[in-house]
């Protein structure tokens, strides 16, 4: 049996502020490797040259796909400008930054496409979550699809001025948008979200959706409200879900989430009580998972077929570490 001792360390070293340089591996989205170039953005005749030049790439997006090149059984998310598809049928493209001195741009393919580029035996449609569990994709194209699609996302929801009610223009290569009766001008946001797994000593909570799929279990989640830190978000939403009164909070991680455009802040909050009230209108079931439960959920073998988030998600990686993975 683990000693008290060994177990109150081990549980403060979760508390303990991570300084990692870079992101877990295998956490999606979470390595985009562009540079940015916003110096460039008002730039209009560099942005033309830079979207004209042959060796620059396009991510395409059709709805809430992005849409892959097929080539000798492997697939690309990137396209020339000269093989981009559906060309009569483009919305906003928008300059997402230079890979060296590449430049690297997304295009909305009208929606209404979506039919005609399915029946393409050149071309695959998938959704963002599969890319990033299929391995199919590199990170760093990860990266810049989250980029693009969460921007491509902004355009699509934010066409009139929220001042004036008129309609705006795209300016800055897609980075602001500019009502042409008010000259309002509006700028691309994102929502905060805090993801966090509580802990009680040598057990965690976990909480289900009724979203989810049969089965899984995963950490509690909510947005960051105005004026509000991220410690406080983390332990309000630990207690309007679950009852739990939250201590101490430490970060682990983040990761850009394109559905629709939400960066998770992962975080470990410890348990000042631990008696549940679950809100039921947000939780299909709450428990509490000794340390050996979540290791059976992670392996498959949880008696009650049990299991957890995949890899890929913020949530996965926080359960994972609770248990001593990675």
């Amino acid at each position: 049996m683990m000693s008290k001792a060994t177990t109150n360390a081990g549980i403060d070293a979760l508390f303990t502020p991570m300084m990692e340089v870079t992101p877990p591996p295998g956490l999606g989205f979470a390595h985009g490797a562009l540079d940015r170039s916003a110096h460039l953005r008002g730039k209009a005749d560099v942005i033309d040259a830079l979207r004209r030049a042959p060796d620059t790439r396009f991510y395409a997006f059709c709805g809430d796909n992005a849409v892959l090149k097929k080539t000798d059984e492997q697939t690309s998310p990137m396209f020339t400008l000269g093989d981009l598809p559906a060309k009569a049928h483009h919305g906003e493209v928008i300059f997402l930054g230079r890979d060296d001195e590449a430049g690297r741009f997304a295009v909305l393919i009208a929606p209404e496409q979506e039919e005609s580029l399915k029946a393409d035996a050149g071309l695959a449609l998938v959704g963002l979550r599969a890319l990033a569990l299929d391995g199919r994709t590199s990170a760093p194209d990860l990266g810049a699809i989250a980029q693009g699609k969460a921007m491509l996302h902004w355009h699509a929801t934010h066409r009139f001025c929220a001042k004036c009610g008129q309609p705006s223009d795209v300016a800055e290569a897609g980075w602001k948008r500019v009502c042409t009766a008010c000259a309002a001008e509006h700028f691309p946001r994102t929502d905060p979200v805090v993801i966090m797994l509580t802990v009680d000593g040598d057990r965690c909570l976990l909480g289900r959706s009724p979203r989810f799929p049969p089965g899984w279990f995963s950490t509690l989640a909510g947005f960051v409200e105005p004026g509000e830190t991220i410690e406080d978000a983390v332990r309000r939403e630990t207690f309007e879900e679950a009852g739990v009164v939250g201590g101490r909070v430490t970060i682990m991680a983040n990761q850009p989430w394109p559905f629709p455009a939400s960066l998770m802040i992962g975080a470990y909050v410890e348990a000042k009580s631990t008696a549940l009230a679950v809100d039921y209108d947000e939780l299909e079931d709450c428990r509490w998972f000794t340390r050996e439960e979540v290791k059976q959920m992670l392996a498959g073998t949880h008696p009650e077929g049990l299991g957890v988030p995949a890899k890929m998600s913020i949530a996965s990686h926080l359960i994972r570490h609770f248990v001593g993975e990675g």
